[in-house]
């Protein structure tokens, strides 16, 4: 049975270019919903700032030793009471698990940690987490890790 109308004359598969329309409003409804997403994560970026964290040394041995980290703004302007959170990665602590220290009034947090590589690494390494003081800072990018070496 033919619908008189809709299709031209010998069209029997259903509405004529139906397929290609759908593409096109697809295509432009997920390049609205990107732009609007932008728009939305961009307030956010107006009222944080980044921080960073720069190890002093960012290449260590095995065995006992001392590690500070200093958290910076972009500007490189230290910033106190920020939770600095030392892990193991692919090297590991003779903790076990991660220790955690705060940035004193200089910005800089002292971890007194073992590394440990297992007999058959040469290498690895140590990775660093900022928990930020409060709402007015963020930490969405990747931190310097510390290379750990025999």
């Amino acid at each position: 049975m033919q619908i008189t109308g809709f299709l031209p004359a010998g069209e029997d598969r259903g509405i004529a270019g139906l397929p290609i329309r759908l593409v096109i409003s697809f295509v432009v409804g997920t390049a609205v919903l990107g732009v609007m997403l932008n728009m939305v994560s961009g307030v956010g970026a107006l009222t944080t700032t980044e921080l960073d964290a720069r190890p002093t040394p960012d290449v260590v041995q095995t065995g006992a030793q001392t590690i500070t980290v200093e958290t910076v703004e972009p500007n490189g302007q230290p910033v106190s009471d920020v939770a600095v959170v030392l892990m193991p990665g692919t090297a590991g602590l003779e903790s076990g698990g991660p220790v955690v220290a705060r940035t004193d009034a200089s910005g800089v947090a002292t971890f007194e940690v073992t590394p440990t590589l297992t007999a058959t690494h040469g290498q690895g390494t140590l990775e660093i987490a900022i928990k930020p003081p409060n709402g007015n800072y963020a930490d969405r990018r990747g931190n310097t890790d510390i290379l750990v070496v025999r």
